[in-house]
């Protein structure tokens, strides 16, 4: 009996792409269409669930990360290909980008609308982006050790071995709900460069200027928790991508 054959490349960063416009498409339009009754939790719950299911229909085929901090973070903990690393960065940012452009079509049509003001509101920051004031600092801790934990949880239920790694989905997303209520009023809650970058190039200029902090944190994060990872739990782990 043939085996089934491997995703290509091609249909790898599809799936990035296509799982990241879910991510962006489903949390921020959560936030923009749900404002006049959205919480802090219904936000939460939509980033989580949008996780969830990119990565139970995806991550078969590319591993859903669809979050360049979970792309580099697993690279440096030595489960993911280097030489993929470029590739999957750059179907992520233009699968999140992609879901601002439908997300900005939609806001664009409505009379009277403010485009810029709607997707600066979306956008992670710090001072006058921080949906509680919070500023640089508080952001870098929140976005920073937010990540890390994110990518503590995937790299452990997605540990070779694990007998309930078909519930890593569920895992995954209940984590993500839990960061951004705690991280929400700080930073916006983004934990994810591909995200930042989707409102933030619609979000107009202070969205633009404070871009930077929203990649450079979770980056961080993501790749703390991968040398730490590897160093304390995976020490025998072999790169078989």
């Amino acid at each position: 009996m043939a085996g089934t054959a491997a995703p290509s490349t091609g249909q790898k960063l599809t799936a990035e792409l296509l799982g990241t416009f879910i991510l962006v498409f489903g949390v921020i339009g959560a936030a923009i269409f749900s404002s006049a009754d959205a919480t802090l939790l219904g936000v939460a719950f939509a980033l989580g669930l949008s996780v969830l299911v990119g990565v139970y229909a995806f991550g078969p085929i590319s591993g859903g990360h669809f979050n360049p901090a979970v792309t580099l973070g697993l690279a440096v903990a030595g489960r993911f290909a280097w030489k993929d690393v470029a590739g999957y960065l750059v179907a992520q940012i233009v699968g999140g980008i992609l879901g601002a452009v439908v997300l900005l079509g939609i806001v664009a049509s409505a009379p009277g609308a403010d485009v810029v003001a709607t997707f600066r509101a979306a956008s992670t920051g710090y001072d006058e982006l921080s949906p509680d004031g919070y500023g640089l600092g508080a952001f870098f801790i929140a976005e920073i050790v937010a990540t890390a934990v994110f990518l503590f949880v995937i790299l452990g239920v997605t540990s070779a071995g694990r007998s309930a790694a078909n519930l890593a989905p569920l895992a995954i997303g209940l984590t993500l709900t839990v960061l951004v209520l705690v991280a929400g009023p700080i930073t916006n809650g983004s934990f994810n460069p591909a995200r930042s970058i989707a409102t933030a190039v619609f979000g107009g200029g202070d969205a633009l200027v404070q871009l930077w902090a929203s990649i450079v944190a979770p980056i961080v994060g993501g790749l703390v928790a991968g040398v730490i990872y590897k160093a304390v739990f995976d020490r025998t782990t072999k790169l078989t991508a």
